[in-house]
Parts: C-alpha cells; sequence; structure tokens
C-alpha cells in the first residue's frame, strides 16, 4: 500500500473531475430544457462538447510536452472553472455551444493529464489496484454526482458554483501531490487507416458506441423529464444506467476471453436493442419500469466499447497497443460528437421515446457488422486472445494504462523483450 499512497492525490483529483464532470452534461440538459432551449439545440451543445473532447485529444500532448503536466492542469483546470461559471453567467444557446466546446477540450486534457502522471508512477505490481481503484472512484463518483442535482436543484445559481469549487479544489491534490516531474506522453498516433485494416468492427463499434452512449448521458435527462419523472427520479435514472454498466463488465469480459468476442458483442448488443426498445415502447411513465429499464440498457450498452477494444488488441501486433487506444478514443469521440444532435433531432420530432428507437436503430446496425465481419474473418483462438480490460473513456491514456507494462512501456505502446502482449496485460 505504501508503494500506491504517492498516487492517492492524483486519484482524489480524479475523482473531484470525475464527478463535476458526471453531473455536468446532466445539469447542462435539464437547466437548458428549463430555459426554453429546444431538444435539437440541447443535443448541439452535447455535440459540442464531444468536438471539444475530439480537438483535446489531438493536442494536448503537446502541450504536456511544452510546459509540463502541473502547468498544463493549472491552466486547463482554470479554462474548465470559468467555462462552467459562464454558463450560468450567460444562459444563452450561442454561448453555451462555444462553452461546452471549450470545457470539453479541457476535460481531455485533464484526464490525459492526470492518467499520464498515474501511469508514470505506477509499478507493475501495482498496476492492477491502480486500475481498480480507478475504476471504483469512476463508479462512485459519477454516480454519486448525481444527486447534488435534486439536492441544489439546476434552476439558480448554486449547482455550478458548486461544479466550479469541485474543479478548482481539483487543483489542490495535483499541485501538493509531490514535487516529481513526471515524462510527457509520447504523441498519440492515430493512424486511423491503420487501425481500420486491424479491426474493421471495432472502429464501428466505437463510433456507433459512442453515438449511443453520449445520447444517454447528454440526451437522457431530457428523456426522464418529458416523461413525467421528478429531478430526484432523473437522478436515480441516470445512476441506475451508470451502475447498470458497471455490473456486466467482467461477466461479459469473462466470456470474450474464452469464446469469439464478437460472439459476446453480438449478445451484448442484442441485449442493448431490447432494452432500448422496452425504454421506447414498454416502460411507459412508470419510474420503476423505466429504472429497470435503463439499468438493462447500461448493462448491456456500456461494456460494448470495452469489448470493442479488446477485440481490436487481439489483432494488435507488439508496439501498437498505443496506437489502437488512442485510435478508438479518436473513433468513440467521433460518434459521440455526432450522437447527441442526432438523437435530439429525433426526440423533438418524435417524443422522448425516439431517443431509444435511435440507440435501438444504431445497435442493430452493430449487430449487421458484426455478422459481416464474423463471416468475413475467422475467429482469433483464445489462445492468442490478451485479457479483456474494463477501459474508461476519459483519454487514451487509459488505455495505455491497462495494456502498459510500466513507465516507459506504458507510454509508447511496447512491450519489454521476449514477452507477448498478453504476459504484459496480465501484469
Amino acid at each position: 500500500m505504501h508503494q500506491i499512497r504517492p498516487l492517492i492525490p492524483l486519484l482524489i483529483a480524479a475523482a473531484i473531475l470525475l464527478a463535476g464532470n458526471g453531473v455536468q452534461g446532466t445539469a447542462i440538459a435539464v437547466r437548458g430544457a428549463a430555459e426554453g432551449f429546444s431538444t435539437t439545440m440541447i443535443g448541439a451543445i452535447g455535440t459540442a462538447y464531444f468536438a471539444g473532447f475530439l480537438a483535446g485529444c489531438l493536442f494536448i500532448t503537446r502541450m504536456l510536452n511544452a510546459v509540463g503536466h502541473i502547468r498544463t492542469f493549472a491552466a486547463l483546470a482554470a479554462i474548465t472553472a470559468s467555462g462552467t461559471l459562464f454558463l450560468v453567467i450567460f444562459v444563452d444557446p450561442v454561448a453555451w455551444l462555444i462553452l461546452r466546446f471549450a470545457v470539453g477540450f479541457s476535460f481531455s486534457g485533464l484526464f490525459t493529464t492526470i492518467e499520464s502522471w498515474i501511469n508514470s508512477g505506477v509499478a507493475n505490481e501495482n498496476r492492477g489496484r491502480v486500475l481498480a481503484m480507478y475504476r471504483i472512484l469512476d463508479i462512485c463518483a459519477v454516480t454519486g454526482a448525481q444527486f447534488l442535482l435534486p439536492a441544489l436543484g439546476a434552476e439558480g445559481f448554486v449547482l455550478f458554483a458548486v461544479m466550479t469549487v469541485m474543479i478548482t479544489l481539483s487543483l489542490v491534490p495535483v499541485s501538493l501531490a509531490d514535487r516529481s516531474n513526471p515524462k510527457p506522453p509520447t504523441q498519440f498516433r492515430f493512424d486511423l487507416a491503420g487501425i481500420w485494416r486491424l479491426s474493421p468492427l471495432a472502429c464501428i463499434g466505437c463510433v456507433t458506441i459512442g453515438a449511443t452512449n453520449a445520447a444517454f448521458r447528454l440526451i437522457g435527462p431530457l428523456y426522464a423529464e418529458e416523461i413525467g419523472l421528478s429531478i430526484t427520479d432523473v437522478a436515480a435514472f441516470m445512476s441506475a444506467g451508470i451502475v447498470g454498466g458497471a455490473v456486466l463488465q467482467y461477466p461479459l469480459g469473462y466470456l470474450s476471453d474464452r469464446f469469439d468476442r464478437r460472439t459476446v458483442l453480438l449478445v451484448a448488443t442484442a441485449g442493448a436493442v431490447a432494452a432500448g426498445l422496452f425504454l421506447a415502447f414498454g416502460a411507459g411513465t412508470s419510474a420503476l419500469m423505466n429504472y429497470a429499464g435503463i439499468f438493462a440498457f447500461g448493462a448491456f450498452a456500456l461494456p460494448l466499447y470495452s469489448l470493442s477494444a479488446a477485440h481490436a488488441n487481439d489483432h494488435a501486433a507488439e508496439g501498437q497497443h498505443a496506437m489502437v487506444s488512442a485510435g478508438l478514443m479518436f473513433f468513440f469521440a467521433l460518434g459521440a460528437s455526432i450522437g447527441p444532435a442526432v438523437s435530439s433531432a429525433f426526440v423533438e420530432l418524435y417524443g422522448p421515446g425516439a431517443l431509444f428507437t435511435y440507440t435501438s436503430v444504431m445497435h442493430v446496425a452493430l449487430i449487421a457488422a458484426t455478422i459481416w465481419r464474423m463471416r468475413m474473418r475467422p475467429a482469433v483462438p483464445s489462445g492468442a486472445r490478451g485479457p479483456f480490460a474494463w477501459l474508461l473513456r476519459t483519454s487514451p491514456v487509459f488505455g495505455r494504462m491497462a495494456r502498459g507494462n510500466g513507465n516507459g512501456d506504458a507510454e509508447n505502446g511496447s512491450t519489454s523483450p521476449g514477452r507477448s502482449a498478453k504476459d504484459e496485460a496480465d501484469d
């Protein structure tokens, strides 16, 4: 434990940011609706966030190399805190589009900075424990933060002020964490054509998952409000989906390590279709039925990113895992920058149930792509597969942490001489 202790301040900062980021999307949707923004405009604001996140993936390593971790974090935290506060000062849809782009860019950079810093300080023997702690922090922080909404309300100034305070406080553990000077990560390599050749299904999967998961996170609160749920019920609805996403991660991963991953991906996607159709046509306005439906939706839909990434990594050669991590994050952000705008347009035209009709149609397309690839390419033998890893979509560095083997190699995606990629991931 004493070897992990120096990382605790960084993990605390990550928890604060995960909580602030987790509630901000819900608050934006609820407050925007209360201010009379159209559903389509709220979707466009969600798209702006992920467009900024996508830009952050491309440029953050240049900033880290130029000025280092602490200065980068401080600058981005200042932008994020200011942007969050400006959201309540300038309640205007065009202003929110610009501000959410800036906040998305900054959050992408903040998570990359923290995860790069953690990755540089974690040893092989501690890697599994640190990753497990990070995942637990993610679930607890994001789930718990949803209940700030009913506690503080989205109508006034207080909730946005609290989010600003949280983001600002994340500076404290980072600034005082230690006196180390972690090595900046190498520039993320986005060989998108190469990743497509490696695994077309993983690329299609990540675009689809980005388009559906972002729609759930950003338009889901509007769905819950429009079917008549209270603010407390909206928070519980979003939390049920997030917790559901954690429940089947490891069971599905366990199965995918032993059977063709594409079969498990197919089953999970079919489950997401069924849950989406239940929410669209069967749950009605019952809070209990909607909780059950969104829990099932999260349980099947949210693990799809990790399953797609595991499938791509099965086809990756030594030295390619970092490229795969960065590229799949790019494809996810690409889908996420489209999904909220498209789904919100459907909701505005056809009502709240259209959100999950949209997700079901997207997941059916992923089923078709999976069947196509299963016919085109044989399965990777179980002995040649690396183990499943539960990946967060916070930054490409998290993928390197899960697939890497140490401070240096985790950054460049290579493995130690004489060891296979599977052996490294087993660490």
